[in-house]
């Protein structure tokens, strides 16, 4: 079982463990296990929020409760968190905690810089396998926990047909829906996005700039979408021409891209191949009989100050 997941019981706690972490690392709350979705049939929506930022975190979601309990989610309010406001998502949340009897939850905090490091390593992970990544974590974490889960609703990324065929290869005793809009369809998918949504908020507002601590850092950045003439200032104004970005900045965003190509300090990489006419010559070649014939060939001594010896 994942031991990394912080138990949280209100809007509170939550911001008093995400101000207490490192911003560039995974983040992973939960709340306390409802004793009755470990014998009822249970019922669990899964959601995300902030996919398309080019600043924070993007944070996947999970909302759980018996199918005789459910009426519970219409009474708090539930629906898609984007036609909320924030003070009806923090109210609705505060609502969700204070359930904790019948309804559990947990949240996972995708940190951008998991998001760059995901799309610039060698084998690149895509967004999407990200978020299915998040997604079938929550899960398999729930059921972890020892609930009862019989149904399972998800808010599509990509191909809702292919998601679902894929979250049923994995849970097949699951019965699984991934569907567009599941968030406006179905209310545990709802609170599953009010979770998201206001973990998201509370990251935001309580972000930590590691790479100036103590400081008063400028957080006028808008939306935070691409598109978004303040967030677009915001990159240029907080771009360093050497470190480039601070952490809440998705580096691998093209928007981002441009900002550092057009802003950055131009770097020569002296280790690069050099040109294809010029042969390669085998290191066994360095020594021996023909080594100081290679040494006058080879600008490689000369640059870095060293000789050529057969003495060991």
């Amino acid at each position: 079982m994942n031991s990394n997941y912080k138990v949280c019981h209100t809007i509170a706690d939550v911001k008093s463990v995400i101000s207490s972490e490192n911003n560039s690392f995974d983040v992973r709350i939960e709340s306390d296990l409802p004793e009755s979705t470990t014998t009822e049939k249970c019922i669990l929506g899964i959601d995300e929020a902030g996919r398309g930022p080019v600043l924070g975190p993007m944070v996947y979601g999970t909302s759980y409760c018996s199918v005789d309990n459910q009426a519970i989610l219409k009474t708090l309010g539930c629906a898609d968190s984007k036609v909320l406001s924030e003070q009806a998502r923090d109210d609705i949340f505060d609502g969700i905690t204070k359930q904790s009897e019948i309804l559990g939850w947990a949240v996972h905090i995708i940190s951008p810089t998991t998001i760059s490091n995901c799309s610039f390593r060698r084998q690149k992970c895509s967004l999407n396998e990200i978020s299915h990544n998040a997604a079938i974590g929550l899960i398999q974490r729930v059921l972890d926990r020892g609930v009862n889960i019989c149904e399972v609703f998800v808010d599509t990324v990509g191909p809702p047909e292919k998601y679902q065929e894929k979250l049923l290869s994995i849970f097949p005793q699951l019965k699984i829906t991934v569907s567009k809009k599941a968030d406006s369809l179905f209310p545990i998918v709802s609170a599953a996005s009010i979770c998201a949504k206001v973990t998201r908020d509370a990251a935001l507002k309580n972000w930590k700039f590691i790479e100036r601590p103590g400081e008063d850092i400028d957080s006028n950045w808008g939306s935070g979408y691409p598109n978004d003439p303040v967030t677009k200032e915001y990159l240029k104004k907080n771009i360093d021409p050497v470190f480039g970005f601070p952490s809440i900045v998705r580096f691998s965003w093209s928007t981002a891209e441009l900002v550092l190509k057009n802003n950055a300090a131009q770097v020569d990489w002296s280790d690069e191949e050099e040109d294809e006419d010029k042969k390669s010559v085998p290191i066994t070649s360095f020594f021996g009989q023909n080594s100081k014939q290679v040494q006058q060939k080879t600008p490689f001594f000369d640059d870095r100050g060293l000789i050529v010896t057969t003495k060991f």
